[in-house]
């Protein structure tokens, strides 16, 4: 069916169509609101650094930090300390006085911003609570908030630091502010000159569980080995410099617990020493294969390269007999990485270790060795699983994005549900253990581990690579991977509840918590909704709805490889999207990023208009018609049912010219005057007319109204009357001039006659009342619950695999009386 929504409208103003009031609100002083405004008003002005079209400019420079470190983990103590030279390539335009470092160890003292600003809720250390609702009820504290306490208490937390020297040996000044220290330089380091820093550090290890972070330990009591076992996931554990780029200079919002980490790219040398029992996973590339490996470990590893499926280093016969090791001494891994952004670290005798080679080809980095360390607790579900979720990850992402650059792609399994780290990631979904001795997982924990590390591989992208700053602009990395790991859960399984769509947002934008996505990280009320799932959400919708997938992925790349290995800011984002895509956005971004409106379309009315044609044969036979069809009279219909007859029926022989004809009988005084207007018109007008008399099409206007404030497109499903449906797309531009209501013609063939319209049928634009999206509104569907329902345990929480195995019971046999 073709549309025609501008061609009739000047034939029926012509025609004087009986009109229906369908024009755009009237706009008065202080009440239009330009939706449409663009953004280049409020971002920054491009630059020598970064240009209009969101690219990194012809002058664009960042820092470089390099980084030689040597550290030894005390098992017993849970402590680590070591040693490191910093390197520091003054790569900027700018003469630098001082050196900012980030100490996030220092973020758990008593004494931090991020502790003595913590909200009590009675609920839990990171809940939180109005005060309003905290006078509803007594304050309650729960068992876990007494554990990080009591911890916090008996552990001295934070950073130990000494010997802080310049290259030759000689004593920095150094002040210490919280969880960042300055280090003021000897003398002023100029452009393209470099400086040492050399710092040793000690920090005791948090126990993940207990205090809750982004790594730490976890114990494991009850492994045969006297005094257990333990799993440490080391991350922000050496002193680390602070970013200093061209849009912010010193990058020192301290940490605060939640906005994550922005750090400058560099080459790592670092060397572990660890018990001698342990496996070791990190960043980089292992130097000393032959010194912490057997020779029957590395021949694996050579078998991993090139097989169809994991191929276990370690087994898990193996790692279950290294859990009761009493092996004593130590053994120091050393690992390098290059252009990396930070460098991350696990160890422990519990690991099972299994590989496979992603043979990804190209110049970048043709073969990388995905691999996976777990516990025996993640069982059958890691060994299926993990591994092969990172080789999807890294295919599906490069896609999208850039070959993976990086030799090593790695998923280990502790006390940290998800963490990302470059070419390693910390992620805790795990098996159920049953006292039969059998182990199993839920539906659940297989969505909850396949999807977690896809999340958290993908960061490897965004911002490991892609090195936005995490700590202003949570959604630069959160979101961008979750529209990733959004579309790479689909292409895994179809049925992978990991909710990116577009309507699993709605709760979240008709609540009153929101705040726009352009906030600051640590000022965000819901941060999961805000930073990962809206975002995501809105750039499905840019891609599917808006832009199209060939215009969308062709920007997205070319954003992704043009800051590759540097460091955007939204602005860059938008420009970039607006310059590749050639659409302007400013609009959907203004909206998504900036407010916090919703999508909330409302279809109104829907008139159906006939073409009047002035010929007064046509016109009133058509008009004797529709009165004919108008319901008789209540007071006429029981005077029939009765039997009554008319008294006009009964005295037919005193009817006059008026009984015979109507008021819709035609005269020659109107056929002359429909003459005399057909004259009057110019031959193109006549030749419109005539072909619109011919075609007879249906002519329908629409009434649209925006309350929701956020203008999208107006997605819409017409069904006729033989069942058939269309769809059409109406642009977000219809806002453009009327971002409150509009009106819209839509002009159908005479044999499609229109029954009923939809908005978002498919749920496509998170509009967040699909109700008034219907016209004729229909009846809203529910049902009855005449039982006493029951507090949900969560989707997919149903242990079917060990519940299928369940003995079935004999009814047990009772006695009736007779």
């Amino acid at each position: 069916m073709k549309f025609y929504p501008q061609a009739i409208a000047l034939v029926l103003s012509l025609l004087c169509l009986p009109w229906v009031n369908a024009s755009p609100i009237e706009q008065t002083k202080g009440d239009f609101e330009d939706k449409f405004r663009q953004l280049e008003e409020s971002h920054p002005t491009p630059n020598d650094y970064r240009n209009a079209a969101g690219e990194p400019g012809k002058d664009y420079w960042q820092q470089q930090v390099d980084y030689k470190i040597e550290v030894a983990l005390d098992e017993t103590k849970r402590r680590i300390a070591g040693s490191e030279t910093i390197t520091y390539h003054n790569n900027s335009p700018y003469t630098l006085k001082y050196l900012w470092l980030q100490l996030e160890q220092n973020r758990f003292s008593p004494d931090s911003i991020a502790e003595r600003s913590s909200t009590f809720s009675g609920l839990g250390n990171n809940a939180s609570a109005s005060a309003k609702a905290q006078d509803k009820a007594p304050a309650k504290i729960n068992l876990s908030t007494l554990r990080r306490q009591q911890f916090m208490q008996d552990v001295e937390l934070g950073y130990q630091l000494s010997n802080i020297t310049d290259a030759k040996g000689k004593a920095l000044k150094y002040v210490i502010n919280g969880a960042q220290m300055r280090i003021d330089l000897p003398q002023p380091l100029k452009p393209n000159q470099t400086t040492k820093v050399n710092i040793d550090f000690a920090f005791n290890i948090l126990e993940e569980d207990a205090v809750g972070a982004r790594s730490g330990y976890e114990h494991f009591p009850d492994d045969k080995r006297k005094g257990g076992n333990d799993i440490f996931l080391l991350a922000q554990w050496f002193p680390r410099v602070s970013s200093y780029s061209d849009y912010e200079a010193w990058h020192n919002k301290e940490f605060l617990g939640r906005g994550e980490f922005t750090l400058e790219f560099g080459n790592y040398d670092v060397k572990m020493t660890v018990p001698t029992d342990h496996i070791v996973a990190a960043t980089g590339v292992l130097q000393n294969p032959k010194k912490v490996l057997s020779k029957t470990q590395r021949k694996r590893l050579e078998e991993a390269k090139d097989a169809k499926r994991p191929v276990f280093i370690v087994s898990a016969n193996e790692a279950l007999k290294n859990e009761s090791s009493t092996q004593s001494g130590q053994k120091t891994w050393h690992f390098k990485a290059e252009n990396v952004r930070d460098f991350a670290w696990a160890s422990s005798r519990k690991f099972i270790w299994d590989a496979k080679g992603y043979q990804q080809g190209g110049d970048t980095m043709p073969e990388v060795m995905a691999m996976s360390f777990y516990p025996k607790e993640g069982g059958e579900l890691w060994e299926k699983y993990s591994t092969e979720s990172v080789i999807h990850t890294m295919e599906v992402y490069s896609r999208f994005t850039f070959d993976y650059p990086y030799p090593s792609a790695i998923s280990v399994n502790g006390p940290v549900g998800g963490m990302e780290y470059p070419m390693i990631s910390f992620n805790g979904p795990r098996t159920i253990w049953h006292e039969d001795g059998t182990r199993s997982y839920t539906l659940s924990e297989k969505q909850f581990l396949i999807g977690v590390v896809i999340h958290e591989v993908g960061h490897n992208y965004f911002p490991m690579i892609v090195n936005s700053d995490e700590r202003q602009w949570a959604w630069m990395d959160e979101g961008l991977n979750s529209f990733l790991d959004g579309v790479a859960s689909k292409e895994w399984d179809p049925d992978l509840a990991w909710g990116r769509e577009p309507s699993d947002i709605i709760e979240y934008m008709k609540s009153n918590v929101q705040v726009p996505i352009m906030t600051q990280s640590d000022s965000i009320l819901k941060y999961g909704p805000n930073a990962y799932t809206k975002p995501a959400a809105a750039l499905n919708i840019l891609r599917e709805v808006v832009l199209g997938r060939e215009l969308f992925d062709f920007a997205f790349q070319e954003y992704s490889r043009r800051w590759e290995n540097k460091r955007p800011t939204p602005y860059d984002f938008f420009r970039t999207m607006e310059e590749a895509s050639g659409v302007d956005l400013d609009w959907f971004f203004r909206g998504w990023f900036y407010t916090t409106d919703h999508v909330d379309i409302s279809i109104d009315k829907v008139y159906q208009l006939r073409l009047d044609t002035k010929d007064p044969d046509i016109d009133f036979d058509r008009l004797r018609q529709e009165e004919a069809d108008k319901p008789i009279s209540l007071f006429v219909e029981k005077n029939q049912q009765a039997g009554m007859k008319p008294w006009v029926d009964l005295n037919g022989d005193l009817a006059d010219f008026h009984d015979e004809n109507d008021r819709f009988t035609v005269t020659n005084k109107e056929r002359n005057k429909y003459q005399s207007t057909l004259a009057k018109l110019k031959p193109w007008e006549r030749k419109a007319l005539a072909r619109a008399l011919e075609e007879d099409k249906n002519y329908y206007v629409m009434n649209f109204s925006n309350l929701g404030g956020l203008v999208m497109p107006i997605l819409l499903e017409m069904t006729f009357a033989d069942g058939s449906t269309e769809k059409l797309t109406l642009p977000a531009e219809i806002w453009r001039r009327s971002p409150k209501e509009v009106s819209k013609l839509i002009v159908t063939e005479k044999s499609q006659q229109l029954v009923s319209v939809e908005v978002d049928p498919s749920w496509e634009t998170a509009d967040v009342d699909i109700e008034n999206n219907h016209y004729p509104r229909r009846i809203i569907p529910s049902r009855i619950e005449a039982y006493k329902s029951e507090k949900r345990k969560g989707k997919h929480r149903r242990d079917v695999m060990h519940d299928i195995n369940t003995e079935v019971k004999e009814p047990e046999a009772k006695e009736y009386k007779k």
